[in-house]
């Protein structure tokens, strides 16, 4: 079953939400390096989800071809 465009936008934003919460948990233990890292995966996530936010509603201001 192929997924839609907002079901894969909204699981890039869980995606960054899920490195946000790692990140904090690695950086409360004291795990700095890691807790970078994870922080850096969160904003990868987090653009893609902007810009396929942004390409959904681009396609949906588009005229349609009849």
């Amino acid at each position: 079953m192929p997924q839609s465009s907002h079901d894969r936008a909204a699981e890039l934003h869980n995606l960054a939400e899920h490195a946000h919460a790692n990140a904090a948990a690695a950086h409360a233990k004291g795990d700095h390096l890691t807790a970078h890292e994870l922080s850096k995966q969160a904003l990868e996530h987090s653009q893609s989800a902007h810009r396929h936010s942004e390409q959904l509603v681009k396609e949906a201001e588009a005229p349609k071809k009849a």
